[in-house]
């Protein structure tokens, strides 16, 4: 599998979120926060299973992954409201999800 921009991209998201998640109220941390992290992490899994594959299952795997990217900005923008994360860190991980949106349309549009 060769080193796409998004895999890196994705890779730092997760050490920015990672410690993140753990800063998080203990009201929230082990309901939100492991979910915002599980949600990330299931991403990665995605991404990482459509690069082993060939064909359709990459475009099935890739779709995936976009589900699951829409599920974590939806969590992200939970978070914000419930004012676990600033509106600068909001911006930040906002930015990184959009620039990993568009890598992933990219590879999408590829496979198909």
């Amino acid at each position: 599998m060769k080193e796409s921009p998004i895999f890196s991209r994705t890779n730092d998201l997760l050490l920015w979120l990672l410690p993140q998640a753990t800063k998080f109220p203990r009201s929230h941390r082990f309901g939100l926060g492991e979910r915002v992290v599980r949600q990330a992490l299931d991403f990665q899994e995605a991404l990482i299973t459509a690069g082993l594959t060939a064909g359709q299952a990459r475009a099935e795997r890739l779709n995936q992954a976009d589900v699951q990217l829409a599920l974590l900005r939806h969590w992200m923008r939970l978070c914000k409201e419930l004012e676990l994360l600033t509106l600068a860190q909001y911006e930040h991980i906002s930015q990184m999800l959009v620039e990993i949106g568009r890598l992933l349309g990219g590879w999408k549009k590829k496979a198909s």
